[in-house]
């Protein structure tokens, strides 16, 4: 068999008598047989494959053999499990950048998910639909583009994340332009699928639009793989690809996610990360210090009073200790308020609603409320929340108040200046 199997081959040069016995195993699977069994017929006659060959092998199955995409996407576990351990390409590598949980990594894993659904899925769903336009067909674009534009995503942890690192050292001019046309591909996809969705254009005219966007789409992988992310290796330093990796979730990820948590080789004592984030920040005298920056006192004044919102804040013992002050209060406020009790600040005939309120928040049987009513020619929305330290205590509450009248009357849409 050794004479037949050359186990260093790729796809791009796959002998015939290979790819015909990588297929066959793998549909052996597909027709049910056990993977164990499977499996040692392709440790005795292949031994090692590589990434490529599986996804020509996966592309034959759709096309040649009539197998359907979402068959062949459901045994891609089943595949992993039978290739486990001798897949050429997935060797693990001794570089942070190539381990899981990096974030180098997971763009890349991404990438990889991005190339088979429009390489795959969606080439072959496209074929059909210009071979024959019904809605069977159109549908199952509109599904591939609609799971396509979850690109969207892996551009945000981009620009959001990786974008304000380069940006520390100086490099604008390439995350401003890659940006614009990430933002390119996010309309393109919503043109295709408003195109799609309509069913009014016409399929040769609707195939040269799907074209210009994949092709953007493939190259922003080029770009990103080449250019951008060797960039970024060399510039960032250890702990900042670590700040990404734990911000990067809250963004969320594109068609996969990464198995677990990238743990680098150093990794920086609490203490020490704690003194590292705190160098990050302006050391000037006055400023207050929080979790996502700091502010001076004279600017988080101004951000509060410019607030289109009224806001009061009282303890965990009830006491009003904070209202912002802007130029068109809802409801008067004086300083002489600060120091009461909120129960002193309301009607007899109101304080047990107030009592009523506060004894929730600080059960834990609610975290928030709100109230509607018409005040002096405004509808008002005021909402209360309760305020809560990490550890779930009761801080206090916060009213939240604003006149919603002009948002009732808003329709459409705006997205130019005045």
């Amino acid at each position: 068999m050794s004479e037949i199997i050359n186990n260093r081959e790729h796809a791009a040069s796959m002998r015939p008598e290979r790819r015909q016995m990588l297929k066959e195993i793998i549909k052996d699977l597909h027709d049910g047989k056990q993977v164990e069994d499977v499996k040692r017929r392709f440790d005795e006659a292949v031994g090692s494959v590589s990434v490529h060959e599986i996804s020509e092998l996966e592309q034959a199955l759709m096309e040649e053999d009539g197998i359907p995409v979402e068959e062949v996407q459901r045994l891609c576990s089943v595949h992993a499990a039978l290739f486990n351990g001798s897949i050429e390409d997935i060797h693990r590598s001794s570089n942070p950048e190539d381990q899981q949980g990096h974030p180098v990594h997971t763009f890349k894993l991404e990438n990889r998910e991005i190339e088979r659904l429009v390489s795959f899925t969606i080439s072959l769903h496209r074929d059909r639909y210009l071979k024959d336009p019904s809605e069977e067909t159109r549908m199952k674009l509109i599904e591939d583009f609609s799971l396509l534009y979850d690109v969207d995503k892996h551009y945000s942890r981009k620009e959001n994340l990786l974008f304000p690192y380069l940006e520390r050292y100086g490099i604008y001019g390439p995350t401003k332009v890659m940006w614009g046309v990430d933002d390119g591909v996010r309309l393109g996809i919503k043109e295709v699928l408003a195109a799609l969705r309509t069913g009014e254009t016409a399929p040769a005219e609707l195939n040269g639009l799907m074209e210009r966007v994949l092709n953007e789409v493939t190259q922003m992988i080029v770009k990103e793989e080449n250019i951008l992310l060797p960039m970024s290796l060399e510039k960032l330093t250890e702990d900042e690809w670590l700040k990404i990796a734990h911000e990067s979730a809250e963004i969320g990820f594109c068609l996969t996610a990464p198995e677990r948590e990238w743990i680098p080789a150093r990794v920086p004592e609490p203490a020490e990360a704690a003194e590292s984030e705190e160098a990050e920040l302006p050391h000037a005298a006055g400023r207050v210090r929080m979790a996502t920056g700091s502010l001076s006192i004279e600017q988080l004044e101004g951000l509060l009073n410019h607030m289109p919102v009224d806001l009061t804040f009282i303890d965990e013992d009830d006491v009003v200790r904070y209202f912002s002050h802007g130029k068109d209060r809802i409801f008067a406020r004086t300083k002489a308020v600060i120091g009461r009790t909120v129960q002193n600040c309301h009607p007899p005939q109101s304080v047990h609603v107030v009592n009523q309120l506060l004894a929730d928040f600080k059960a834990g049987v609610k975290d928030e409320e709100s109230f509607w009513i018409p005040f002096r020619e405004r509808f008002v929305h005021i909402q209360y929340f309760a305020v809560r330290a990490e550890d779930g205590r009761y801080l206090g509450t916060l009213e939240f108040t604003q006149d919603i009248g002009p948002l009732q009357k808003l329709t459409g849409q705006k997205r130019i200046l005045s």
